[in-house]
């Protein structure tokens, strides 16, 4: 064994497996399998145009040489973006143990515990400091939240707004640069009008339906918007906040204004810089929004024994029960970012935080009666971290700043804006004032103030406390805190256990040496929005994977700014809409998906202002081209784009592909190609091959980013030649094409740290292991697939009877024995593993995806736990559901009762295959009653006493 091939280290099956493997399959050879599996006329006639894969010594050795590019300054810009110091407990525990980072997201909740109370944690976190009822669980960033209030507060518009055709939003003049942007990208498509303007001017007028502000302003000015609220309410217009999390422990909460969003970050609650993400933002609302909230709600219900439990609340608002008809493109998270933010406030507590934060705002205070005792007029009134600083010569200032280690905000010629954070120190203050002195050759000696004076007026003063419940006020010791963190993980199933066998979501390994740059500083500290020369080593990488995403595609050009797979959707239908309106066919609006697509494509279509068209599937689960072709005729004219996903979410290759996308080009329409299961195409074809113009990659999938519970996500689109000039753009930073579109997310690359991890895989990989890696994850779906034949039925292959790198297993047959497919999922549990997707695509089916990690004994172990699972359902009747898979999962506590009232013994409740013994998983809970907690929705951390009253 070659010791240096990353390839082996990646690929979970051996030479040695191979041959046993193709006989269960029924293939001589791989070639044979991929030709029986793959449509040749979409074969790729030559390898990959990439570099031979290297070595994980010769890629950390190259990564470190790239961060010794970057320059660490000291980063006083702000603009939503602070220095935080990252608690060591948190980052060995959380950010660096798989059993957070690989976790899917909590969809089988009584294997998901352990998440699912360090999100109630952050839900908690937001709801109190941002003085709102009910918080998500996360968002992509600021900027996006921002943009999810707006829509969301147009949805939830009056019937009489409605019927009067309010369409107004104001946009304080205040609001970060970036937030703009993005705001202009998301109002156009729906026909909501930005008005820009000082919010002390504002008229009030009805054709208003909403408004947001910042809290404190984008230059640090705070605001006290008590007035400016009540005003809006009086003219029944909905106010949303984008507020600074730390300034909340300080500042009164915005919820105590009656205001109906707070939005914001939490990435100064411990989470590095990282050159703009992945971080996780917050979205806070009232109760009465709980239905049109975006994002994921962590609930509070019980299980079958009535003991407490918590899950996924009100998931019916998924988009692919929703499709077109959902409010927001909701799959969008940051869960291991906001377990880390809740982390943080649970380590540091109230007390803690308040430490923290008067540290920042004292520092600050300190800054601004230094530079007055100088002669430079500061104009903040109030304010909390940032100063405004007016200067004689800013380019003068820059160039001292500059060579000291310094960056700061410049507004003009004249001046600057000063955020501190708390990493801040007095030597820091220091080096600081040195600079103004020596800019703007002050013949004074530096003097640094040594008392503060109150600057917040007693009215924005927080008197409100928070977190007071016990989880904030117990674990400030490390060794409490990291007891706790493990006692959370141990209730999780994740990749360090078994194998996640879920479709369309590929839960591949993410390699130790793709994910140890993360940790380091270098990478960590770095602001988005520093001068390019500062961040050459983020830029050679970040450029070497656009150009290496390009290449894997077929493609001319790649943006990495979507920093989700639905991000990435819809910036890849906003290029479309922007070319046609280039041509002059901006009445182009039809988008047709056919009906197996993801429950993100239509949502994604109705985002950018299209109108969905839906085309049938045939028996075979292929799209229906007879259906889609008279669709297309008819809507000639109107033809935008057409959405498909390849290989289906079917698990099929379909042959009529190229035909499709031909079909759709003659009409004038362009092509998205979901790349949800790029998994089965990289080396093999290639988007443009098929015919597409522009996908989006989700590299937290194919690329091995893991899914940290439910994001981080990163969601790149990769562009024909025509539609390059409309890469997404970014107001403060340079990025896109020469007709960009308006900003998809805050920071011009995304969530560019986590793009180090696919710029490893790749590296590491080369043009032959990721064909390689490719081959092997179809190999190991047809072999499951094979090996459950004539106990399982799969419902869709391709014409040779096989299977991409996923297939449907249907389950409905089972209902004869009184079975659904929810009991095989909660059995599954039991036998150390989780649930492949359930009833996704298709109602009463499993879908499962392999991938390329898993070896040769995992899937056996998988296959024969599949299989057991097929007997226990034999001996299953619908006149007597006491049984082994109606009672699942079984916990320990039900195992160690003294009273067993079961017609099956406990070995087989608990331990019934050989395998499962030698690294049994006890699922924390039984199975949860979602009704109950509808019914009765609670999301934060309530007192026992409290969720007993229920």
């Amino acid at each position: 064994m070659n010791t240096d091939v990353f390839a082996l280290r990646h690929i979970g099956i051996t030479e040695n497996d191979l041959q046993s493997m193709f006989e269960i399959v029924g293939v001589d050879t791989m070639e044979q399998l991929i030709f029986e599996t793959i449509p040749n006329d979409i074969r790729l006639k030559k390898p990959l145009n990439l570099p031979k894969g290297i070595s994980e010594h010769e890629f950390l050795t190259h990564i470190q040489q790239l961060a010794d590019k970057n320059k660490v300054f000291k980063s006083y810009i702000g603009l939503g973006y602070h220095e935080s110091l990252i608690p060591s407990v948190i980052k060995r525990n959380i950010l660096e143990n798989p059993g957070w980072y690989t976790a899917y997201t909590p969809y089988q909740a009584e294997i998901a515990q352990g998440r699912l109370e360090a999100l109630l944690n952050f839900q908690t976190t937001v709801s109190d400091l941002t003085g709102m009822e009910l918080a998500n669980a996360s968002l992509l960033d600021e900027s996006t939240a921002a943009a999810e209030a707006m829509t969301m507060l147009f949805d939830v518009r009056s019937r009489q707004q409605k019927k009067n055709g309010a369409n107004k939003f104001f946009v304080s003049e205040e609001v970060l640069p970036q937030t703009l942007s993005l705001l202009q990208t998301r109002s156009t498509p729906l026909g909501i009008e930005l008005v820009i303007g000082n919010h002390e001017e504002f008229d009030f007028s009805n054709n208003f339906y909403g408004a947001l502000l910042q809290y404190p302003g984008k230059h640090g000015q705070v605001h006290d918007y008590a007035g400016f609220v009540e005003n809006a309410k009086a003219n029944e217009i909905k106010v949303a906040v984008a507020a600074d999390i730390l300034s909340l422990v300080l500042l009164t909460p915005p919820g105590e204004w009656g205001v109906d969003v707070v939005v914001g970050t939490t990435q100064r609650f411990g989470i590095p810089l990282g050159y703009g993400g992945p971080h996780a933002a917050f979205f806070a609302t009232k109760e009465e929004y709980k239905r049109s909230i975006p994002g994921r709600i962590i609930g509070v219900t019980k299980d079958t024994d009535g003991n407490r439990a918590l899950r996924m609340a009100l998931q019916t608002r998924e988009q692919h029960i929703k499709r077109d008809k959902a409010t927001s493109n909701i799959c969008t998270a940051q869960v291991l970012l906001a377990v880390m933010a809740g982390m943080y406030a649970v380590y540091h507590g109230p007390k803690g935080l308040k430490y923290i934060a008067d540290k920042v705002h004292n520092y600050t205070q300190l800054l601004s009666q230094s530079l007055a005792s100088l002669g430079f007029e500061q104009l903040n009134t109030v304010y909390f971290d940032t100063i405004k600083v007016q200067v004689g010569d800013a380019a003068r200032l820059k160039e001292v700043a500059e060579s000291k280690g310094i960056n700061l905000n410049y507004i003009d010629n004249h001046s600057v804006s000063i955020s501190l954070n708390e990493a801040f120190s007095e030597n820091d203050l220091k080096l600081l004032v040195s600079c103004f002195v020596e800019s703007q050759q002050i013949q004074k000696d530096i003097s640094i103030a040594s008392n503060v004076e109150e600057v917040i007026p007693k009215k924005l003063q927080r008197t409100a406390p928070y977190l007071e419940h016990e989880v904030f006020n117990s674990y400030h010791s490390e060794t409490e805190l990291m007891r706790y963190i493990k006692k959370l993980e141990r209730k999780d199933l994740a990749l360090n256990h078994s194998m996640i066998s879920l479709g369309s979501c590929t839960m591949k390994l993410n390699a130790a040496s793709e994910m140890l740059p993360l940790s380091w500083a270098n990478w960590g500290n770095i602001h988005p929005f520093v001068p390019l020369d500062q961040a050459e080593g983020y830029q050679i990488a970040l450029k070497e994977l656009e150009s290496q995403l390009t290449t894997i595609t077929g493609f001319a050009a790649t943006s990495l700014q979507p920093n989700s797979g639905a991000q990435g959707e819809y910036a890849g239908l906003m290029t479309i809409r922007a070319y046609h309106e280039s041509r002059g066919e901006g009445h182009r609006n039809i988008c047709i998906i056919p009906a197996s697509a993801h429950g993100t494509n239509p949502a994604s279509a109705v985002m950018a202002g299209m109108k969905v068209i839906v085309t049938k599937t045939d028996d075979k689960g292929n799209i229906d081209v007879a259906d889609l072709k008279d669709k297309v005729v008819q809507h000639s004219e109107n033809l935008a784009a057409l959405m498909v996903t390849y290989p289906s979410t079917h698990g099929v290759f379909e042959s009529s592909i190229v035909e499709v996308t031909r079909l759709i080009h003659e009409h004038g329409g362009q092509v998205y190609m979901d790349g949800a299961n790029m998994n089965a195409q990289v080396g093999l074809t290639n988007p443009a091959t098929i015919g597409a113009d522009v996908c989006h990659l989700n590299l937290h999938k194919t690329f091995a980013i893991p899914h940290g519970g439910g994001g981080p996500g990163v969601g790149p689109i990769c562009v024909a030649e025509q539609l390059k000039p409309f890469l997404p753009s970014n107001p403060v930073v340079s990025t896109g094409g020469k007709k960009a579109i308006t900003a998809i997310s805050g920071a011009p690359w995304g969530s560019a740290l986590a793009c180090l991890i696919s710029y490893g895989y790749i590296k590491m990989l080369g043009a032959e292991g990721l064909t390689e890696s490719t081959k092997m994850a179809i190999l190991n779906a047809n072999y499951i697939k094979d090996r459950l034949k004539g106990k399982f039925d799969v419902l869709y292959t391709g014409e040779r009877g096989r299977a991409a790198h996923e297939m449907i297993l249907d389950c409905r047959p089972f209902k004869a024995h009184g079975i659904e497919v929810v009991d095989i999922a909660k059995r599954l549990m039991d036998y150390g593993f989780h649930a492949p997707t359930v009833s996704f695509p298709v109602a009463g089916t499993l879908m499962i995806e392999p991938t390329e990690s898993e070896s040769l004994a995992e899937l056996d172990k998988f296959c024969d736990a599949m299989l057991s699972i097929r007997e226990e359902i034999d001996e299953a009747s619908p006149e007597d559901p006491n049984n082994v898979l109606k009672n699942a999962p079984h916990t320990l506590e039900m195992l160690t009762t003294d009273d067993w009232n079961y017609p099956y013994s406990r070995q087989k409740a608990a331990f019934p295959l050989s395998f499962v013994g030698e690294n049994k998983f006890w699922p924390a809970i039984r199975r949860t009653d979602e009704a109950f907690g509808d019914r009765n929705l609670i999301c934060t951390c309530t007192p026992i006493e409290a969720y007993a009253e229920v």
